[in-house]
């Protein structure tokens, strides 16, 4: 690679928000130049034609997949910097365009989103957004709530994330259960936190169910209507993790059936959702929000703040934190 790559030109992706430029750390990039989209674009002849002449890609999370299709129509790519994870990334196909992937991968809880998962669970059993709506309308007191003392929170995946869900649920006073693989069990163990019996106790005895699990080959599709049969009437599901844990059209149909009862939502299998007349939207006892989990201004200072001192660093010809090593050894512009 070279000693100095001197001034990149820099493409920001999916800053919905437009608040990447407001961010402390955007003072990192100001000896390059920055282009900085807003919206959010799937077809790759469009996102080719506006990205053709950036030497850097910024992404945040998964919402851009980089694949061969893309990389083909950007000549001039010369590096690809976020934080976190790379499955939406093809990690082949970058270094086989000579393209470096950095991303780092920190030890940093998803504080934001484990307070966000309170949020819609707090919201989805004492109705609020329902009736805060109603109060605007001229209406007083439409529902009654479920408290959470005495009732079930049911954990499926006991990471770092579920961990500080159950720490949470403890403190208001609920029984904890956990379920998951054997890793997720010896930490429910060492942590005193009680063991289901099998998924299916899980499902049934949960007053509360909260996702907390990763998505890969094995976790896809895990969850389908059997599961979802086996819940309370009055049970609510929570899913701040991904979509696609539940098999596609599982959790429509089984809120129709009313079992569970109520679901609180933050993820979709197709993101951005803009169609108001998505099953799930339509559905009275679904509380839908559009992936708020990890969105938290602080959350934003530290995933920015780890892609621009990657670029930095690759600009200087020292790249760090990078997935793909191999592609350090071919002979770079």
């Amino acid at each position: 690679m070279t000693d100095d790559l001197r001034r990149l030109r820099v493409s920001i992706l999916d800053d919905y928000q437009d608040v990447v430029r407001t961010l402390d750390c955007f003072a990192t990039l100001e000896a390059h130049d920055v282009t900085i989209w807003n919206d959010a674009v799937g077809d790759v002849d469009v996102l080719g034609g506006r990205l053709a002449d950036a030497d850097v890609l910024v992404l945040l999370r998964e919402r851009t997949p980089v694949g061969e299709a893309l990389l083909s129509r950007l000549p001039k790519l010369k590096l690809i910097s976020q934080n976190g994870h790379v499955p939406h990334i093809d990690l082949d196909a970058c270094t086989r365009h000579g393209v470096v992937v950095s991303s780092a991968l920190t030890g940093r809880p998803s504080y934001p989103t484990a307070e966000f998962t309170w949020g819609l669970i707090l919201a989805a059993l004492r109705n609020i957004p329902l009736e805060s709506a109603a109060l605007r309308e001229g209406r007083w007191q439409s529902t009654v709530g479920l408290g959470l003392r005495g009732r079930t929170l049911g954990i499926y995946g006991l990471g770092r994330l579920g961990s500080m869900v159950a720490r949470v649920g403890a403190a208001f006073g609920m029984e904890l259960l956990v379920w998951g693989r054997e890793g997720s069990l010896d930490r429910a163990r060492a942590e005193g936190f009680p063991v289901a019996a099998d998924k299916q106790a899980l499902f049934e005895q949960s007053d509360v169910l909260s996702l907390h699990l990763r998505l890969n080959a094995g976790t896809t599709g895990l969850i389908g209507p059997d599961d979802l049969a086996l819940m309370k009437p009055t049970a609510l599901l929570v899913n701040t993790s991904r979509a696609e844990l539940i098999q596609p059209g599982a959790l429509v149909a089984a809120l129709r059936r009313g079992r569970p009862g109520k679901a609180a939502v933050d993820v979709f299998e197709h993101e951005p959702l803009t169609d108001p007349d998505d099953p799930l939207l339509r559905l009275p006892n679904a509380l839908c929000t559009p992936h708020l989990g990890y969105v938290e201004r602080d959350n934003y200072e530290f995933a920015y703040r780890n892609a621009f001192d990657q670029i930095v660093a690759f600009a200087q010809g020292t790249p760090i934190d990078v997935h793909n090593p191999d592609v350090l050894e071919q002979d770079l512009p």
